[in-house]
This record gives C-alpha cells, structure tokens and sequence, in this order.
C-alpha cells in the first residue's frame, strides 16, 4: 500500500454548510437522502409553457434575506445569495478561533456562474435599451464573483480562487483547497460550489442537447441513476461548502471533525466534449490517482458516491471504470442525484457532503428511484445500508471530460 507523504499536513473537514432540494441544514438534507425520495417537480421558478421539459429540483425553501440586504440582493445573482448562505452555515457550525486572515483562503466551483442575471439583463437591453441595464451588470454574473464575495464577507486575505470545470467544479474546488494547506499557502480553506441553473436558457439548452429526463408526467421518478430505464438527468440547484482546516490547528482549538480529506485525483479524457471515453479509463485512472493520493489500496474503499447522472453513457462508463479499478470486491455504490438532481457546479461539492456523512456516520444512503441495475455494480437501493467506518471515494465526472475524485476518511481518534 502507497504510504502518506511525510511532512505534509493534513486537512479536516471542520464545518458544513449547504442549500439543497432536500433541506437547507446538514440534518435535513441528510434525512432527505436516507428516507430515498426524489425532490423533483413542476417549475416553480419560471413560466415553462413550451418547454419540453417542465420539471427539476429546485430549493423551496430559500430566504436570502436572512444572510443579505435589500441592496446585495438586487446586485448578487441567485448562485451567490446560495453560495453565501451555505459558506456563511460552514463558517458558523465549524466554530473557528481568531486566526490569521492573510491564512484563510477560498475556492468556489460553478459551471453556469451568473447566468441567470445575465438572461435577465440581456431581456432588460432587448426591452428597454443598452441604459437601463444594472451598471454592476458585469459584476453581478461573471464566474468568480461567489468567489470574491466569500473573501470579502469574511475578510479572508489569501488566494480567492473560482474553478470552473462544468460537473466537476463542485469536487475540483475542494480537491484544489488540499492543495492550499498541503502546500502551506493557507492553514484554512472555505471551499466548494454554487448553482443556481434552474433558468429557461439551461432547461432549453439541456434539453436540447438531448440530457434531461423526458419524464414530464412522473417528475418524482425521473431521476433513475443506475436503474436499466435512466433517460436523462435532472437539473436542480444547490450550494455546500466545508470548511478545511490544517490538522494541528483543528486539533489544538478541539475542533468537531466531520471527516479527513485524504486524497484527491484529477485528470481529463481528452475525448469528446459530452461523451466519456469508452471503457471508463480515465475516470478509473482518476479513482486511482486520488486513493494513491490518500495512500491508500482499493480494498480499503468502504463505498463510493458516484457521479450517477441517469444518463445512458454517463452510468455505464462509470460502471466499467468502478469494475475495472476494484475487481470482484467492488464497494457499495449509491448516488443522490436520483433525490437531488444534477446541479451540474455544485454537484461535486453536495455530493462531498452526502460522502462524508457516509463516511461519519458508517451508513450509506440508497439511490433513490433505482429499481433494475442494469449495470455490474453492487448499487444501494430501496433503504440506506450499514458499512463498517472506512474511507469513501466521491466521483465527479463533467462534460468537457473533466474528472475528479476525492477520498474522505474518518476523523482522527482523539
């Protein structure tokens, strides 16, 4: 087995924080995967009439006046207000002593950004002119504005990094925040992802791209990851954050440790701008990196939270690189896109959450809607399944071919 590099720290996870379909505190979202029911529904957001597809999972129960005035409101784009929310509930659940702001870094993942606002702002310059568009407009939707806005709400003085690689954003940015305390560029990283895609130009375009589930008369069971009769994701919306923390520190001030971040793994198929490469070589290389990365073997994989779009290549390809990388001893796997829905740059970091809650709590939530694997993998189905306290691998793979692994493993006795 591949050891741990000396002399390099280790990173905890110390605080939570998140905005989902299925609850905006770590307790409900949680119970929301365990009892498998799906969050998808008719559109609420927008009027649908003429779309194909009528339905996602979107966050009902939102209130960014809690986090935010009036005026941030207006000039911050739905991804922020969530991005906000969840990183300032990490913030607070990790409890943090006095510590220096120049060693405090973040890392947000999006994919669509402010796209939103800038459907909006586009219908106001159509509409009314190039003068009646908001004049913070161009601040409001570029890609790195969560990411600077978390700077400045917490005074965080070090490296304030956007990353935006489409499916994988999420689970990148966390990989990349290891990589900030590692090398000793920061002793704390608030790092993850915020979307908020639920917006007529990303359900038309989806759509039209052919990746969304065409299950208009049944929303609930849309979602099928895994199942033999998957066609097509849902689209949802979410932010989470953690907070990651150099090891000594969090073990000096009595941190509560959710979990270790002990690995991560990144590459690219280089193949194809929607479609994975055949056989799953990559993403298999890429589970690999990351557990080599941890200094761990296969064998030790209690279970893996795969990426499980519900789309027809996405599930299968995933399959064959799961088989190929751990043999006949494959790990129970489970998925939450089949409850939550894709929320394309968040996903990786919701679904990093879901992992080490698995990890933590030695319990795996099933995926929800699966029915019939058509596939060679030991899927959780029907209810959540015991495992004995181990390391989990969270899967994230993106159009573009963007891969990432992460490896979570227990917290450190005491």
């Amino acid at each position: 087995m591949p050891l741990r590099q000396e002399n390099v720290p280790r990173v905890m996870v110390t605080g939570l924080g998140l905005r989902t379909p299925a609850g905006s505190t770590v307790n409900a979202f949680w119970e929301g995967l365990l009892s498998g029911h799906s969050f998808a529904a008719p559109i609420r957001g927008f009027d649908t009439t003429g779309f194909p597809v009528n339905f996602a999972c979107e966050i009902r129960d939102f209130e960014p006046r809690d986090y935010l005035r009036q005026r941030e409101l207006t000039n911050l784009d739905r991804s922020s207000q969530l991005g906000i929310a969840a990183a300032a509930d990490a913030i607070e659940d990790a409890a943090l002593a006095p510590i220096d702001s120049t060693r405090c870094a973040v890392v947000a993942g999006c994919a669509m950004g402010g796209l939103g606002s800038l459907h909006k702002q586009v219908a106001v310059v159509m509409s009314s002119g190039p003068q009646r568009i908001n004049p913070l407009a161009a601040t409001i939707f570029m890609p790195n504005a969560t990411a600077s806005l978390l700077s400045m709400r917490f005074g965080f003085e070090g490296p304030s990094l956007c990353i935006a690689t489409a499916c994988a954003a999420g689970a990148d940015a966390i990989g990349e925040a290891l990589g900030l305390v590692r090398s000793g560029v920061a002793d704390l990283v608030v790092a993850g992802g915020a979307e908020a895609a639920v917006i007529p130009a990303t359900m038309a375009a989806f759509s039209r791209l052919g990746a969304l589930s065409q299950r208009v008369d049944d929303p609930a069971t849309a979602s099928r990851p895994y199942d033999r009769d998957r066609d097509g994701f849902v689209l949802g919306e979410a932010a989470a954050f953690l907070v990651l923390e150099r090891s000594d520190l969090a073990l000096t001030r009595k941190a509560r440790i959710y979990a270790e971040l002990a690995g991560y793994g990144r590459n690219c198929d280089a193949y194809h701008l929607t479609r994975p490469v055949p056989g799953g070589i990559r993403a298999k290389q890429c589970m690999g990196l990351a557990l080599t990365d941890a200094g761990l073997a296969p064998g030790d994989v209690m279970h893996v939270n795969g990426h499980g779009t519900s789309t027809l290549l996405n599930d299968e390809t995933e399959a064959q690189a799961i088989c190929a990388l751990f043999g006949i001893d494959r790990p129970p796997v489970t998925s939450i896109k089949g409850a939550v829905g894709h929320s394309i740059g968040a996903a990786g970091a919701l679904e990093a959450v879901a992992t080490i809650l698995s990890v933590r709590n030695g319990l795996v939530p099933p995926t929800a809607n699966c029915r019939h694997v058509d596939l060679n993998l030991d899927v959780v189905i029907d209810r959540p399944r015991r495992i004995r306290k181990g390391p989990g691998i969270s899967n994230s793979f993106a159009f573009g071919g963007h891969n990432a692994s992460l490896v979570f493993t227990p917290a450190p006795a005491s």
